[in-house]
């Protein structure tokens, strides 16, 4: 059945081929709500922080991920590099403009929740987001709560902006060449 409705992001209730329950379970198995944060020279603080959604698939699903990014109507599907014994490729789905995780993303998670653990790192994800959006992670204060947020999300280990309050002070080295 393909609704009468819109298919603009402020109206993803009901995509064409693939209903939003379907969407929501599907993240719930094989998405990830993840923060990076890296050094940049460019940056203020020497630090960039990198939100991303996403989901990873094997080369015989690749049409899923195909589907999540019309049915969110941005992203992109990148081919992983494997190094183990499998023979299948790995795609993953990957959202990481701001602008479209605010717009796209986060709004539709909101209204139709993730139903497991993966509940609780969307909340993270979105707080971090938010304190993005105040400008904080260009501040020494926010850019360590960011880090402390993110180190309890998919059992990561801690940032290195963390590891001292002297190695987040120190310039990223700049290599020669």
């Amino acid at each position: 059945m393909i609704s009468e409705n819109p298919s603009g992001a402020d109206n993803q209730q009901e995509r064409p081929g693939l209903a939003a329950w379907w969407v929501v379970g599907f993240v719930d198995g094989e998405g990830c709500f993840g923060v990076s944060i890296v050094r940049n020279s460019t940056c203020r603080l020497g630090w960039q922080v990198q939100p991303e959604f996403s989901v990873t698939q094997g080369e015989r699903s690749l049409g899923c991920l195909e589907l999540l990014r019309r049915y969110f109507e941005c992203g992109v599907i990148i081919r992983n590099v494997r190094r183990d014994n499998h023979r299948e490729a790995l795609y993953r789905f990957s959202v990481r403009k701001t602008a479209d995780l605010r717009r796209r993303v986060v709004p539709f998670f909101e209204s139709h929740p993730l139903r497991t653990a993966k509940a609780d790192e969307f909340q993270r994800f979105v707080s971090i987001l938010a304190l993005m959006e105040r400008r904080r992670h260009l501040d020494q204060e926010g850019l360590s709560k960011i880090a402390r947020i993110a180190e309890t999300m998919n059992h990561r280990k801690p940032p290195r902006c963390l590891e001292s309050s002297e190695a987040i002070r120190q310039p990223p080295q700049r290599r020669a060449g």
